[in-house]
């Protein structure tokens, strides 16, 4: 029986329909998940991808790229192939792909979390003969706390340090984590927020998508002698032991990430504190997702495949890895920014 999506040289294939999805090298149609950099590649003839993702796409890919905006749900006919887009719950505009060819459907799932997240269409399930999922954090230790919790513990550590007169250094994502937390932290207040350059455009997008978040604005309209001192500022990981840091004389820094569910990943990076929020899936969020799809083959990309796989197969299902060149987190920073 031949695939319906396979994985060649340049990326994930449908040859009933003749296009790739996230291809990793150029070809001439390319159906995009979403827009971290390890998915949504520049090169590429046009491109499928939700309207809700277009604004970050040309920001990212430029605007003189042939992009095709698709709505959720919405049944486009490529050959032989129905293809439909449907919400992922990663990132703004992020999709899983559907691909119906051949009597079979299979799902390309791209990056996707099962949390509650104001900034983003909620995850959908899509019934499928086979899964595509990633495999990020596929280990049994890593369960997310509800979300409103990890805002509140932000929240908190940000007033202990303006009590004690230092400015709170928070490092998260530039596209997709930061706007979440600048949306989660309005239960808790409307503060003004002051943002690394980094962050500010596809904050804005965000912003111009009706997403509610605090009040933002960049660390460098603020001039060269401003005090920061109980301010919150959000910057990229790139950012933290850099020479812009300078500027917060007595400070904390934080970083919000799946990865500070370990003991061990906080201390190693060098962040006073580590708060646990992921915008993928956490290990019951997989397996209950799995399940759901009702999906009778599983194939596991980026990350921990080899746990999940032999998970799976345990349980009677027929898993395996499936080679990508997608980075292991699209929560690491080449990935993200």
């Amino acid at each position: 029986m031949t695939a319906v999506i396979e994985v060649t040289d340049r990326g994930l294939y449908c040859r009933a329909g003749d296009f790739h999805i996230d291809p990793w090298r150029p070809v001439p149609r390319a159906l995009i998940t979403h827009a971290h950099a390890d998915h949504a590649r520049s090169g590429h003839g046009r491109y499928w991808a939700t309207a809700a993702s277009a604004p970050i796409l040309y920001k990212r890919l430029g605007q003189n790229i042939d992009l095709v905006g698709v709505d959720y749900g919405e049944t486009l006919e490529f050959g032989a192939a129905r293809v439909s887009f449907h919400p992922a719950g990663h990132v703004l505009g992020s999709a899983q792909i559907r691909v119906e060819a051949g009597g079979e459907v299979w799902v390309a799932s791209g990056d996707y979390k099962r949390d509650r997240d104001p900034t983003c269409a909620a995850f959908e399930v899509v019934p499928c003969d086979t899964f595509i999922t990633e495999a990020t954090f596929a280990l049994p230790v890593y369960r997310w706390a509800d979300t409103a919790v990890v805002a509140a513990d932000i929240h908190a550590w940000w007033q202990a340090n303006a009590a004690a007169g230092k400015t709170s250094v928070l490092f998260g994502y530039s596209l997709g984590k930061a706007q979440r937390l600048l949306a989660e932290l309005t239960r808790y207040t409307e503060a003004t927020v002051y943002l690394h350059g980094a962050l500010v455009p596809l904050t804005e997008i965000y912003r111009d998508a009706g997403v509610h978040m605090l009040p933002t604005e960049p660390v460098s309209a603020q001039g060269a002698k401003a005090d920061f001192s109980g301010a919150l500022v959000m910057a990229p990981p790139s950012a933290a032991g850099s020479r812009w840091m300078r500027r917060f004389k007595r400070h904390e820094t934080g970083f919000a990430s799946g990865w500070m569910r370990i003991r061990g990943n906080r201390r190693r990076r060098g962040y006073d504190r580590g708060f646990v929020l992921s915008d993928h899936a956490d290990w019951p969020g997989l397996i209950e997702t799995i399940e759901q799809t009702g999906a009778t083959r599983v194939l596991a990309t980026h990350g921990r495949t080899d746990v999940l796989v032999a998970y799976l197969r345990e349980r009677g299902i027929d898993a395996a890895p499936l080679a990508t060149e997608y980075a292991d987190s699209a929560e690491d920073e080449a990935a993200a920014d």
